[in-house]
């Protein structure tokens, strides 16, 4: 008899920079910090979580972006001294709340 079943099965938890919620993985969306060939850091979405790095948990809705950058939480959450550029994933949030019919 096993012990376990595939109800029991372990889903990751993560907690998202913005709202300090603790949710499933798959709930969040990945980030990393990437230096572009020009020098610049930028934030970038990972959605297939495979990128090298630090990476960080986000709730991937505007409001969330807002919030994390109000309060600065890419670089903390990153370990990145210089600031990031965050259009590509402002960018990639927008295009996902569009996708499901939210109005940023």
């Amino acid at each position: 008899m096993s012990a376990f079943s595939p109800s029991s099965r372990h889903v990751p938890q993560r907690t998202c920079i913005a709202t300090r919620n603790t949710l499933p993985d798959n709930q969040l969306l990945r980030v990393v910090a990437h230096t572009r060939e020009d020098g610049i850091l930028e934030i970038i979405a990972d959605p297939q979580r495979c990128r090298p790095g630090r990476g960080a948990w986000i709730t991937p809705t505007p409001e969330a972006f807002a919030t994390a950058q109000k309060r600065q939480a890419f670089s903390r959450a990153l370990r990145v001294t210089s600031s990031a550029d965050l259009q590509p994933i402002r960018d990639y949030i927008d295009s996902l709340a569009q996708e499901a019919g939210e109005v940023t």
